[in-house]
């Protein structure tokens, strides 16, 4: 096992503390054991982006879950996962209210096929479509067994760029964690814990992000420790 570094070890120590347990170092690929009334649990851990503590300010990203805006996003996830290239991921942000979202999202999946076909979409795009502001980047990371098109519809005092981090972040290192798998002898819980200074404003569009992405993992449980040592459960 590699030492666990500064972030890593008090993440531990503050599940360790919410859940009155006790820790010791594990075995990879584990990097530590946390005891819980006797239940011996293995558990992994790794950092979110440093940036995410820095974005936004005391701003908490606000996101829109209205009819229109659920129907807007499944829409573009339905029409555009076939264009998108496997091994990427297409995140794309449009500032509420949608205006006439069926016409928005009828020129939104034109303009964003032909700029896949052109691979011009690597990066970010910006569109402004019926008075609708639209950003999409296309991402490295994802899978065939993966969401590959992960959309927030924000309110306009909301940092877009928030949500970029937050999508990626959960696409670096929990895909990463995902991809090396349960240990072969492996049996009972395995949990995850993602190490980060970001504030608790942020775990609803984490949450949301996660759950779009749907990636495919061993683990029982993921917990955040965020800001201040605080305990969040994102699956499990």
């Amino acid at each position: 096992m590699s030492g666990l570094g500064k972030r890593e070890r008090a993440a531990l120590e503050a599940v360790a503390r919410h859940f009155s347990a006790t820790w010791e170092k594990g075995e990879a690929p584990s990097d530590a054991y946390l005891t819980i009334a006797g239940t011996r649990i293995a558990v992994e851990v790794t950092t979110t982006k440093q940036g995410l503590a820095d974005r936004g300010g005391p701003t908490k990203p606000r996101l829109r879950f209205d009819r229109v805006a659920l129907r807007f996003v499944r829409r573009l996830q339905d029409a555009l996962s076939a264009s998108v290239p496997d091994g990427n991921t297409l995140i794309l942000t449009i500032t509420a209210p949608t205006r006439v979202p069926a016409k928005t999202a009828a020129v939104l999946e034109d303009n964003i096929r032909t700029d896949l076909a052109r691979q011009s979409a690597r990066g970010e795009v910006k569109y402004a479509i019926l008075g609708n502001q639209i950003r999409v980047r296309l991402v490295k990371g994802g899978s065939r067994r993966t969401t590959k098109v992960i959309g927030f519809v924000h309110n306009p005092d909301s940092d877009p760029d928030v949500l970029f981090d937050i999508t990626l972040s959960l696409i670096e290192r929990v895909g990463a964690k995902a991809r090396s798998g349960a240990p072969a002898k492996s049996a009972g819980e395995r949990w995850l814990v993602l190490a980060g200074e970001v504030p608790h404003s942020h775990i609803e569009p984490y949450r949301h992000a996660y759950s779009q992405l749907s990636i495919p993992t061993d683990f029982t449980k993921i917990l955040m420790v965020l800001a201040g040592g605080q305990i969040e459960t994102l699956a499990g």
